[in-house]
């Protein structure tokens, strides 16, 4: 068995650095019997691992193979079937049963006994052992359970090593000197022994032969011994010297850490009274130019300027903590404050005093303009106020209540003064307004109403001898209320349009009023946007992000300061400056939209055509406004005035509507082309020419569908009213003009409107020819519709002469009672009678007379193929042909 334990720790376990520790041959129990070993082994590198392995011998030879290894820690229980009676068979509990019969009770129990050492061991009592006898364990623990597992045959375990080739050589060696050492190992081994005892004997001898060498090596130690104490000594000495030097050593580290301090809190210090010398120090200079400083001359305005800067940066500087406590501190901080508030007291005395003063000299200003259509230029004060720009945000940002003291102050002198010259300059354009009116319509005002005629004297008692303005102002505001609410019947309707056109007056006056307009709103618009500039620059109110209150920012010098939060603009509430602007604005000029608007009430009672100028005047300066700001004051202004001129123009829309469905014609005379037409005409032409590039173009195009679709309905009205003229005629006639009106002006709006009057109009001029064809030749057109009646009923076309009504004799009958001159006489009344409906304007009597021809000749074949159907062979024929008729039409035509 020793044999095979060594072949296998060579062969198998010593390649895996593995140690075999117990051995043992078994066959599986209830089968077949095969036998097998299975060997308890570790490994020889650490961590140990504990195996059971299964070898096998090859079936191919004799050498053996491993066939399959658990891990002792997955070993649950041993099983030995019978502690007190031998027995060969165990089981060994894996992840399942292994049940085993060994070849010898004894090999069984010196396994099992190996298992149970290496479980206490290796795995802490893991594995239960379950039918083992306790004398089995105790043998393998003779000290008991207390005795430690690394004693005893452990040790042995531990202390076995593998002989190397070596050794094997010295060992074969020896047993082949020895030639019993096989066959008597006893005697071997006492021969080995008496060897032992001899070689132990030398050394013995050996060691005592080198005594004396021991006695110097033992007087050399005692010598060093006292060399040692002697050193020991010597340190002693010096380790005291070091530790007076390291006491020394400590008290001057002391000190100098002491004095780094001191010199760390003087640093610090002198850092923080530099801090506050440099950024809290005003010079006596700006001192006295906060005190005493000039703020009438440029320079000395600069100066405030720079030393309210100076001041401002002072007090808004970031303290650190604790410099508040300062006695320095507080009086720097309390002389800013004494300096801040007399400088706000003189910038606000001093800036009031200019305003005052700029009031007068505007004043005198003011009545130069008086007799002229122009607005005063305020650039002159605007350059002299905005010196004091950067003052004012000086104000702005440390006395909010002076600052908005000031604002209030300047807006209620600028209202008065603007309110003045805003009264003046709209007073002198209602008089240039009133005065075109006067001059271009005079033949006209005998025919207006009673208001209109005390327009007119209102208008001249404004007017002195030496052409300035003499009446008061509200005179001809009354005058304007007076006839807002009524409108000129005859000179602004459509019915009055053929008359209007007719004078050239009207057309020099509308573009007289359109240009005085035209200077109205050049004037506003820069004056306006100029003051809205100046506002904004002047009061710093330029919207931007603000910080809140309290927060650190870093200036231009580098000068850590406190931006002081902004305050609510008490007057005008407003949530951003942007808005505070426009409510300046809207304060400083709330008089231009009234103004405006009485402006437009009276253009429009003058002719209600001018809402036409002023929607495309006022349209283009809105645009144009927009464009430039569309949050500005007059951007919003010019759009609400811009709603009450659209207001007005619809309002002209609908009086031409209303005129066209209250018109009346006479019931004696012909009707020609209706008023409403031929107005219609001139509003076009005038509309095109005003509208041409503008920007509202949609608004005219609305209102012309507006307006045909009136003049299409009310002309049809007409007609079916008409007793004197025929209502073809009307319809003709109108319709025609209409088509050559669209044709000429090619609005593109309203293509399908002139197709449909063009529709109209070939509709009713062939229902015209048709009806009044049908008078000359009526026996011969009542008696061809009854033969077409007949042949209609079923009737052949051969067999119609066979009716008695209508044979051959009744037709030679008809025939005859239209000879040739009977025609031609007919036709020369029709001629007459068609002259008599028909209107001189419109030249449509050829073009009818044309027609009238050409369904003559289509009548006369249509009469002949009849009598060639109807009546073959008969040799029937009219008593005139188409050269006779073509004759008679020409004559007829060159005769009037």
């Amino acid at each position: 068995m020793t044999a095979i334990k060594h072949a296998l720790q060579r062969d198998i376990f010593t390649p895996n650095d593995e140690r075999l520790l117990s051995i043992v041959n078994v066959c599986k129990a209830g089968k077949k019997k095969k036998n097998c070993f299975l060997c308890a082994t570790v490994t020889t590198e650490r961590p140990v691992q504990v195996r059971v392995v299964k070898v096998k011998k090859s079936d191919k030879g004799d050498f053996y193979k491993r066939q399959m290894a658990w891990e002792l820690r997955d070993l649950a229980e041993v099983d030995a079937k019978d502690a007190s009676k031998e027995n060969p068979e165990f089981d060994l509990h894996f992840e399942k049963v292994y049940r085993w019969v060994a070849s010898s009770t004894a090999e069984k129990n010196s396994f099992i006994s190996c298992i149970w050492k290496l479980n206490q061991r290796y795995l802490r009592k893991k594995v239960e052992f379950v039918n083992v006898s306790s004398q089995l364990l105790e043998e393998s623990v003779p000290s008991g359970e207390s005795q430690s597992v690394a004693g005893g045959d452990e040790d042995a375990l531990d202390d076995y090593q593998e002989l190397n080739a070596r050794e094997e050589q010295d060992i074969e060696g020896m047993m082949e000197v020895c030639e019993y050492a096989i066959s008597n190992a006893e005697a071997f081994a006492e021969k080995l022994s008496k060897e032992l005892q001899v070689l132990d004997g030398a050394n013995i001898h050996s060691i005592m032969a080198s005594e004396k060498q021991v006695n110097i090596l033992m007087q050399l130690l005692d010598e060093a011994l006292s060399e040692v104490d002697t050193i020991k000594g010597k340190m002693s000495s010096y380790e005291e010297m070091l530790q007076s030097v390291k006491e020394q050593m400590d008290q001057i580290s002391q000190s100098n850490r002491l004095i780094q301090i001191s010199n760390t809190n003087n640093g610090k210090l002198l850092d923080e009274i530099q801090f506050l010398v440099n950024y809290m120090d005003l010079s006596k200079g700006h001192i006295r130019a906060l005190q005493e400083g000039d703020l009438s001359s440029s320079k000395g305005i600069e100066a405030c300027i720079n030393a309210s800067e100076a001041l401002l940066q002072c007090m808004n500087v970031a303290l650190r903590p604790g410099h508040e406590k300062l006695m320095a501190v507080k009086q720097q901080q309390h002389l800013f404050t004494e300096l801040r508030d007399t400088f706000a007291r003189r910038l606000t005395n001093h800036l009031n005093n200019v305003f005052v003063h700029q009031g007068h000299d505007q004043s005198s200003v003011l009545s130069q303009h008086m007799a002229e259509l122009t607005l005063p230029k305020h650039s002159p004060l605007h350059r002299d106020l905005l010196r004091y720009a950067k003052l004012m945000e000086w104000l702005k940002n440390t006395q909010r209540e002076k600052y908005e003291g000031l604002s209030r102050t300047y807006v209620d002198y600028m209202t008065r003064l603007y309110e003045r010259e805003i009264k003046d300059f709209f007073e002198v354009a209602k008089i240039k307004m009133a005065g075109t009116a006067k001059e271009g319509k005079g033949n006209k005002f005998a025919t207006l109403p009673r208001k209109e005629s005390a327009l007119k004297q209102e208008t001249e008692s404004l007017h002195g001898s030496s052409g300035k303005l003499t009446g008061s102002t509200s005179s001809l505001n009354k005058l304007a209320v007076q006839g807002s609410s009524s409108r000129r019947s005859q000179s602004s309707s459509l019915l009055d349009m053929g008359n209007m056109s007719a004078s050239d007056l009207d057309v020099a006056d509308r573009t007289k009023f359109d240009k005085i307009f035209e200077q109205v709103l050049s004037e506003l618009e820069p004056l306006c946007l100029a003051e809205q500039d100046f506002i904004s620059k002047f009061f710093k109110l330029q919207q931007h992000p603000t910080l809140a209150q309290g927060e650190v920012e870093e200036s231009d010098g580098g000068v850590p300061s406190r931006q002081p939060p902004p305050g609510e603009y008490r007057h005008f509430i407003s949530s951003t400056e942007k808005d505070m602007v426009r409510l300046m604005m809207n304060k400083v000029f709330q008089s231009i939209e009234t103004e405006l608007n009485s402006l437009i009430a009276l253009g429009d009672k003058i002719d209600s055509f001018h809402s036409l100028y002023m929607l495309v005047k006022m349209s283009h300066h809105v645009w144009t406004a927009e464009n430039v700001d569309p949050a500005s004051y007059l951007s919003t202004t010019l759009g609400n005035v811009l709603v009450t001129v659209k207001r007005n123009f619809d309002k002209c829309i609908s009086g031409q509507i209303r005129q066209m469905e209250e018109v009346k014609i006479s019931k004696k005379s012909k009707v020609g082309i209706l008023p409403f037409v031929a107005g219609f005409e001139e509003f076009a032409e005038l509309a095109e020419t005003i509208f041409r590039n503008a920007e509202r173009r949609g608004d005219l195009d609305k209102a012309y569908v507006k307006l045909i679709r009136a003049v299409f309905m009310n002309v049809e009205k007409v007609a079916n009213e008409s007793q004197k003229t025929p209502c073809d005629v009307v319809m003709m006639e109108n319709f025609h003009h209409i088509f050559s009106t669209l044709s000429h002006l090619k609005i593109s709006c309203l293509e399908t409107e002139r197709r449909e009057s063009k529709h109209k109009y070939t509709d009713h001029l062939q229902s015209y020819v048709i009806n009044s064809l049908g008078q000359p030749l009526e026996k011969l057109n009542h008696f061809f519709e009854g033969v077409e009646a007949r042949v209609a009923q079923g009737v052949r076309e051969d067999e119609v002469s066979y009716q008695l009504a209508f044979n051959k004799q009744e037709l030679r009958k008809v025939i005859k009672e239209y000879p040739g001159k009977e025609v031609k006489k007919g036709l020369d009344n029709l001629y007459k009678k068609v002259d008599k409906h028909l209107c001189e304007e419109e030249s449509l009597l050829q073009v009818v007379w044309h027609s009238m021809q050409d369904e003559f000749i289509r009548q006369y074949k249509h009469f002949e193929g009849l009598i060639g159907r109807c009546y073959p062979g008969s040799g029937i024929t009219m008593e005139f042909t188409i050269g006779d008729m073509l004759e008679y039409f020409s004559s007829i035509a060159q005769s009037h």
